[in-house]
């Protein structure tokens, strides 16, 4: 039996999302110096923060960012994963984890960021899953 832990958050929150969004859209872990190239993307990562059951059950705290050349459509686009997340991940379960209880620990808002030719909105989720 798998541990808790045993899950890669963000590469299953990745296939996952990918096949929600569809090959127009990147979902990736990190970002690169071809950003402008490659938008919309969506960007995964795992805060430092959250816990477990100390047997299988991981609480995660993700932090989802949407980077698109329009204000608009990145805020768009977080809201449409929010959507995802909120209404289709609960009882989901991949070949490697079962997803159940997500919250919004911080709603889709725009973010900051340096390059003035993109926009940036992110939320922050709390994820609970488990090894399958």
């Amino acid at each position: 039996m798998a541990t808790v832990g045993s899950v890669d958050i963000e590469l299953e929150l990745i296939q996952w999302l990918q096949a929600k969004a569809g090959p127009g859209v990147v979902v990736r872990d990190e970002v690169d110096n071809n950003l402008l190239d490659e938008l919309p993307t969506v960007q995964v990562q795992r805060l430092p923060a959250g816990g477990d059951d100390g047997f299988r059950l991981d609480q995660a705290f993700v932090d989802i960012d949407v980077y698109a050349a329009k204000r608009a459509d990145a805020l768009a686009l977080a809201a449409q994963v929010r959507g995802w997340l909120l209404a289709e991940l609960p009882g989901t379960a991949t070949a490697a984890a079962v997803f159940s209880r997500v919250a919004v620990a911080s709603p889709p808002a725009v973010r900051p960021y340096e390059n003035t030719a993109l926009r940036r909105a992110g939320a922050t989720y709390q994820i609970y899953s488990h090894p399958a």
